[in-house]
């Protein structure tokens, strides 16, 4: 039976274990989106990870919305990666880069323009800025003619990404953000080539990962998609048949490997009743497949075990576990994640997790 504590193959990358770091924003960078010394530590902490998946970083400043979250369009922000990737390697983990457009829940106070998405819809809700909360405004859809930008943006950031030492990037097509917002039709009201029927939505996705693929090569590239239920708003009719689609066409393409985000009915961070989507996923992608929603180590184990998942991503339990492998293989208790410091800008809720060794001494 396989373990969770066995290594796997995700393309390019040996990890050593199969506890992967899931992506996870965390606002530390400064306000011009440059990762900060602080930053450094903390990815180091967690190198024992079998793949550490960065924090979401912006592929351009029309995409990047979030207060205090890194970027990768800048030499700058190249530089400031370094130090990072540099500890992680040293302290002998692997890391991806994690490139993110945001779509409509961009608000215009951080951008100085428009959110823009697949058609001109409003996600629900309030967006973060560094004023506070503001409702979201109403996007403007891409022109056609836009596009090839938008992608070119995402080959640049996965170029920036090798330069600042990452082992590969893994496209955010998840959560509601840019590329999703393109794939589901409550959110693509679209009339020409990237709308209307599935193979039409799901061509930004397609073109977006062909494109870095093309530049950085397939077993540098993952993905990550979020196939049931609401996110930001943004929502399927048909999910099956649209992530079946979507699973083919990464297929085709050779991706290391997929990560699917999948949300249950009990929830602890989203909930939906919709039906998990990696049944039909697995079938139609064969290459390794990363889940991620509220596991612990008894299901992960069990969708190991049934060949549902080659591996299983952690969220919330590598904030507040830095050693999350460790805890895992000895039963340890876990440490609990204080919330009110996810977003905060300081050390506090962010270095100062205690490891195993320290809380024994």
């Amino acid at each position: 039976m396989t373990s969770l504590f066995e290594s796997v193959r995700l393309g390019a990358i040996t990890a050593p274990n199969r506890i992967l770091m899931a992506p996870l924003t965390r606002a530390r960078a400064t306000r011009h989106h440059v990762p900060t010394p602080i930053m450094v530590d903390y990815y180091r902490q967690r190198a024992s990870a079998g793949l550490i998946i960065s924090e979401a970083t912006g592929i351009s400043r029309q995409g990047l919305g979030w207060p205090y979250a890194p970027g990768l369009w800048s030499g700058e922000q190249v530089e400031a990666w370094k130090p990072v990737t540099h500890a992680v390697h040293e302290a002998g983990g692997r890391i991806v880069a994690q490139l993110w457009h945001m779509g409509r829940t961009v608000h215009s106070s951080l951008t100085g323009e428009q959110p823009v998405s697949a058609s001109a819809t409003a996600a629900p809700g309030h967006a973060h800025s560094y004023e506070g909360k503001k409702p979201y405004e109403q996007a403007r859809p891409l022109a056609r003619e836009e596009i090839p930008g938008v992608i070119g943006d995402y080959v640049q950031a996965a170029r920036n990404a090798m330069a600042a030492g990452f082992d590969g990037v893994q496209l955010h097509a998840a959560n509601g953000y840019l590329i999703d917002q393109f794939l589901r039709d409550g959110s693509n009201r679209r009339e020409d080539d990237y709308g209307g029927s599935i193979e039409n939505r799901i061509r930004l996705l397609r073109e977006v990962t062909q494109a870095v693929v093309d530049a950085i090569g397939a077993d540098r590239v993952s993905v990550r998609l979020s196939p049931n239920g609401d996110a930001q708003g943004v929502d399927d009719s048909d999910p099956s048949a649209l992530f079946a689609t979507a699973a083919q066409a990464l297929q085709q393409i050779g991706i290391a490997f997929l990560e699917l985000r999948e949300p249950g009915p009990d929830g602890t961070f989203g909930r939906t009743d919709v039906p998990r989507q990696s049944p039909v996923i697995r079938r139609h992608f064969s290459g390794p497949l990363i889940l991620n929603s509220d596991y612990d180590l008894e299901r992960a184990q069990q969708d190991l075990a049934s060949g549902l998942a080659d591996g299983v991503s952690f969220g919330r339990a590598f904030i507040a576990n830095p050693d999350l492998p460790k805890r895992l293989r000895v039963s340890a208790p876990l440490n609990s994640p204080d919330m009110a410091t996810f977003y905060s800008q300081g050390a506090e809720g962010y270095l100062d997790y205690p490891a195993l060794e320290d809380q024994a001494a």
